[in-house]
């Protein structure tokens, strides 16, 4: 039997869970272009610019453990895009494969109407399948391919630009 998720506002006493789990990401090279671990301290001044009632910042719990976590944050911060917003996931890698990110995703587009968000957008890297996968799945589009912008461990990666409009 599946152990019931719930998905609540991040809390302070969640971040250092939240940067854990961004940690775990990076040497899989497939999910961030930090290439070093982030602290978090370093994380704080991000993690106060979520606020529920604008730009959310969720975590997702399994067994009142946080496995994974979903932010809003302003897109290209200029006033005429303030119904759009970057959407970023990331999931433990003891819980992927297992719909966290899913649900996650979900849960942005069932709050959009409230959060006075008319399009999500998300930058994966083209390698990233999974997260590619994901997205696609819940209606995300291409709407951008940005060839060999990254360098990891001397690899060019290109970074996809997936969007979905609220209608």
């Amino acid at each position: 039997m599946n152990a019931a998720l719930t998905i609540r506002d991040a809390r302070a006493d969640d971040l250092a869970r939240i940067v854990a789990i961004y940690n775990e990401a990076i040497p899989g090279r497939r999910a961030t272009a930090d290439t070093e671990p982030v602290s978090v301290d370093s994380r704080r001044a991000w993690f106060l610019e979520h606020t529920p009632a604008r730009r959310p910042l969720w975590v997702l719990e399994r067994e009142s453990a946080v496995v994974g976590w979903l932010s809003l944050q302003d897109f290209y911060g200029r006033p005429a895009y303030a119904a759009t917003a970057e959407i970023s996931v990331y999931v433990s890698a003891a819980a992927q494969g297992g719909g966290v990110g899913r649900r996650l995703v979900l849960h942005a587009l069932e709050r959009m109407p409230a959060l006075a968000l008319g399009a999500l957008v998300g930058f994966v890297f083209a390698h990233n399948a999974p997260s590619v996968a994901l997205f696609e799945g819940l209606r995300f589009a291409r709407w951008g391919h940005l060839p060999r912008v990254a360098r990891l461990d001397g690899v060019e990666r290109d970074l996809l630009i997936l969007g979905r409009r609220l209608d």
